[in-house]
């Protein structure tokens, strides 16, 4: 009688293990895979990791909020997350536009089509300011829809804003983010992202040269989303942008070796600097030094 109570009590367990595993099933979606660059198939760096009903943004490119809503139900996509008025949670690595120029639009139009809870964002040093101006300019169009016949409320427009340094930024019972000090040339206060929720570990590296704290952080990651840029193209470059660039980015050979080197499962190649290159020719740069799958990244690509 007793041992089959605690077949009973373990297939219990196991179960609930197995379910609470499943009901997580976080997913990454590549939103904005772009650079500087206006590449229309391509919007300005942003993602999503959905979790448990839940989006969670890792930076707001130009594009950030119509590439969400073509992955939401009311646009014919699967995702209620990333339904525009769901938009509650973002996390910004750095302060370059193509990082943050969604920024307006991340603020305001999930707050005209009904979000009534205040935005949270995540940032370096400047966030704030960011955030307090563009709001500012935009008062007369806010006064207009509290005042004015549209229906809207008090709320849904405004911002809950931190400022972040490396170690532990946000925890829930979903997940907790880590920020990471990363290597992005002069410009100070730049980060990755450590996602940690029950089924998996997503690290973002944000825009950086080789780091050696990222891959310390990024061990045994299941998935790392990095920036890249095309090792022959980078060949064909002047002196000048050569220095420039390996101040501030990493190659698609250099990562793979780093990648492989960190244990890292799954490596997708993002914030593309192609210079002519092919995508498979990028894919195969990686490929020399990594021996596990390789993804490069397109814009709404949803990746387990």
């Amino acid at each position: 009688q007793l041992n089959r109570m605690h077949k009973t009590i373990f297939l219990f367990f196991s179960l609930f293990f197995c379910f609470s595993v499943l009901f997580a099933d976080t997913k990454l979606v590549i939103l904005g895979s772009g650079t500087p660059n206006p590449d229309p198939e391509r919007a300005g760096s942003s993602y999503a990791v959905l979790v448990n009903g839940n989006a969670y943004l890792v930076d707001f490119g130009p594009g950030v909020v119509r590439r969400a809503a073509s992955l939401s139900p009311e646009w014919g996509g699967d995702y209620p997350e990333l339904s525009v008025q769901n938009l509650n949670y973002a996390f910004l690595t750095h302060i370059h536009s193509d990082h943050s120029a969604g920024l307006s639009d991340l603020i305001l139009t999930p707050w005209v089509l009904g979000r009534d809870e205040t935005l949270k964002i995540f940032g370096p040093r400047g966030i704030k300011d960011m955030v307090y101006h563009v709001t500012k300019a935009y008062e007369l169009d806010i006064d207009y829809r509290i005042n004015g016949s549209q229906p809207s409320n008090t709320k849904g427009y405004k911002s809950t804003v931190v400022e972040i340094t490396e170690g532990l930024i946000f925890k829930n019972k979903d997940l907790s983010v880590e920020a990471i000090n990363i290597n992005h040339g002069d410009l100070e206060n730049s980060f990755g992202f450590k996602f940690i929720t029950k089924d998996k570990t997503i690290v973002f590296s944000g825009d950086t040269a080789e780091s050696n704290n990222l891959f310390r952080k990024a061990k045994d990651a299941d998935i790392l989303v990095h920036e890249v840029y095309s090792q022959a193209g980078w060949e064909n470059k002047t002196d000048d942008w050569k220095i420039y660039h390996k101040a501030h980015h990493t190659s698609a050979v250099d990562l793979g070796y780093l990648a492989e080197k960190a244990g890292v499962k799954k490596l997708v190649l993002s914030h593309i600097l192609f210079w002519g290159s092919s995508p498979e020719s990028v894919i195969q740069e990686a490929k020399q030094g990594f021996s596990k799958e390789v993804i490069l990244a397109e814009d709404l690509m949803v990746i387990d």
